[in-house]
């Protein structure tokens, strides 16, 4: 049987912590609040895994309250989805997520995210889908007030 599942996921702009974005470093002068480290498209990955599996969301397994998991990697988060796979005798098939931000430019460093994105979920860049789009200077990511992110996965067992 195949499932899919969806994610989405906001984090608001902050200033002295890096950009992370599908567990790369984005050269930008804000980085991101957060819990974590505030991967937003990793975050809306994992809930579209999650959704996929039939399992509840990322806020279950990792809960902004516990202190242990505090500026943790997403990709350990992603890695975290793909042991849940398993458990319950399923294969992450693909995942396909768009990025909505006004800045920075995502292109540059689409590649690198597929890669780090596979790896963690067990799956070739290939079959890691990122892009990204402008919310057209409306809201708050038109405000250049935070990004947010959406995802779907598909995973089979």
């Amino acid at each position: 049987m195949t499932r899919v599942g969806i994610g989405y996921d906001v984090h608001q702009f902050t200033d002295n912590r890096p950009l992370i974005l599908g567990g790369v470093e984005i050269p930008h002068p804000q980085g991101l609040q957060g819990h974590s480290d505030a991967d937003v498209l990793s975050h809306a990955i994992a809930d579209a895994v999650l959704g996929a599996l039939g399992l509840p969301d990322i806020g279950h397994y990792f809960p902004p309250t516990d202190a242990s998991i505090e500026g943790i990697s997403s990709l350990e988060i992603l890695a975290k989805c793909r042991t849940l796979a398993e458990a319950e005798g399923a294969t992450i098939v693909n995942i396909d997520s768009t990025l909505i931000a006004e800045a920075p430019k995502i292109l540059p460093f689409r590649e690198a995210m597929q890669e780090r994105i596979g790896a963690a979920l067990g799956l070739g860049p290939d079959l890691v889908g990122i892009k990204a789009t402008t919310n057209e200077h409306m809201g708050f990511v038109g405000r250049g007030e935070g990004i947010a992110a959406m995802a779907v996965a598909s995973a089979a067992s």
